[in-house]
């Protein structure tokens, strides 16, 4: 089958940077595998988008059969790594815990809803008629919100941390269209999508791209009560 193992090539190469990340930054390493593990689970969510939002050739055929791949768990399992550890290790910065003081904070009744936004609100936005790739983001972006709301000190690395992944994820889509050419005529469903293409990129990925790495960059803080700072020389 023509573009067979494009799917598995293409989410494996995500690895790369996530071997990239984890090699440069030894004190970040259990967070990486901690949230990548965790993100992971979100490859489950792909009988969501297949056929509606694309429909990739993968092994054994499981995503037409089944809906499932087990190229959505690698791809799954390296970008929540990477959106999660690429700010602060890019930015040399180091996670240190909150105080006490901080944490009760009144803003911070709302920790465990911030955190679980993105849950919360994909249900009833995936009700409405619009391609499910696009409750996909308002939720990420709404969950990324939340998080600043209520930990503002987190309003830095979350924006350059949607950038950075944003940037990443677009040089990846290109790699994509220049090895392969016709794929994303063939597996994407553009008749669905905004039709919007800068350098062929589908727009709805690249808004992906930002949103997921919104709300990513700072979940490992979040969650754990932690917040990244320079590193000390």
């Amino acid at each position: 089958m023509k573009y067979h193992y494009v799917w598995l090539l293409w989410s494996s190469a995500f690895l790369i940077p996530w071997l990239a990340l984890y090699a440069a930054a030894k004190d970040h390493r259990p967070d990486m595998l901690k949230v990548s593990a965790l993100t992971s689970l979100l490859g489950l969510t792909e009988p969501i988008f297949v056929p509606e939002y694309w429909n990739p050739p993968s092994l054994f055929e499981l995503a037409q059969r089944t809906g499932f791949d087990i190229e959505s768990l690698v791809f799954s399992f390296a970008i929540g790594g990477i959106g999660a550890a690429a700010y602060n290790v890019l930015g040399r910065r180091d996670l240190r815990p909150v105080g006490d003081p901080e944490r009760h904070a009144a803003r911070h009744r709302f920790h465990r809803l911030a955190l679980a936004a993105p849950f919360v609100v994909f249900p009833p936005l995936y009700l409405l008629p619009w391609n499910p790739i696009y409750p996909a983001i308002a939720a990420l972006a709404i969950g990324g919100a939340a998080s600043v709301l209520c930990r503002p000190d987190l309003a830095r690395g979350t924006l350059l941390g949607g950038m950075l992944f944003a940037v990443m994820y677009a040089v990846f889509m290109i790699l994509l269209i220049v090895s392969a050419p016709g794929y994303v005529e063939q597996v994407w469903n553009l008749a669905a999508l905004s039709g919007i293409r800068p350098g062929g990129i589908p727009l709805e990925e690249l808004v992906f791209g930002f949103s997921f790495g919104l709300y990513w960059a700072g979940i490992y803080e979040h969650f754990t009560w932690r917040a990244s700072g320079t590193r000390a020389m």
